[in-house]
């Protein structure tokens, strides 16, 4: 059995939500761990659990995000996680796969699946082998509670209700 560890400083967790119905609001997560373990070559056994501190979210607006980690969006105080815990990583065509698992935010639990596509691997200059992977997917908001929104005069909402976001994941080999 391989162990995989995650290169936080290669490693990325960003979103996108509708701000207004006329543009976008981009964040991240600036934390969050990713413990993986399977075969080397055959990661469609592999198990793997993500944890992401909601109080690291980062939108460039200190008051949007202390807004987010109040009781109107993920109220951080009483769930201070979101986690993703794999069930099945199938593989598809060439260098795309499909992770499902268990997704937690908030006092929601729902199975998601989505899309990831490996970017490859190769051996850095210090001997460590390292793979790629990038996650696209999309979820809607108020499936876990997210629900705060403001009406617009000219109709429509304040806040979008689909979240979609893209991990970029680098791992070294252990």
């Amino acid at each position: 059995m391989a162990t995989y560890q995650l290169d936080q400083d290669h490693s990325s967790i960003t979103f996108s939500v509708k701000h207004m119905m006329i543009s976008k609001v981009k964040g991240e997560f600036r934390d969050f761990s990713f413990d993986v373990s399977g075969e080397a070559h055959d990661l469609e056994n592999a198990s793997a659990v993500v944890t992401i501190p909601v109080a690291t979210i980062d939108t460039r607006s200190n008051d949007r995000d202390t807004h987010l980690k109040s009781a109107d969006f993920f109220d951080v105080e009483q769930y201070p996680n979101i986690t993703y815990r794999v069930t099945s990583f199938k593989k598809h065509a060439g260098d795309e796969y499909e992770v499902t698992g268990d997704l937690t935010i908030k006092d929601v639990t729902r199975t998601e699946t989505f899309k990831v596509e490996y970017e490859g691997s190769g051996v850095d200059p210090w001997g460590n082998t390292r793979s790629g992977f990038e996650v696209d997917g999309k979820i809607k908001r108020e499936d876990y509670n997210l629900t705060w929104n403001v009406a617009l005069e000219a109709g429509g909402v304040l806040v979008g209700s689909d979240v979609k976001f893209q991990l970029h994941l680098e791992f070294i080999h252990g």
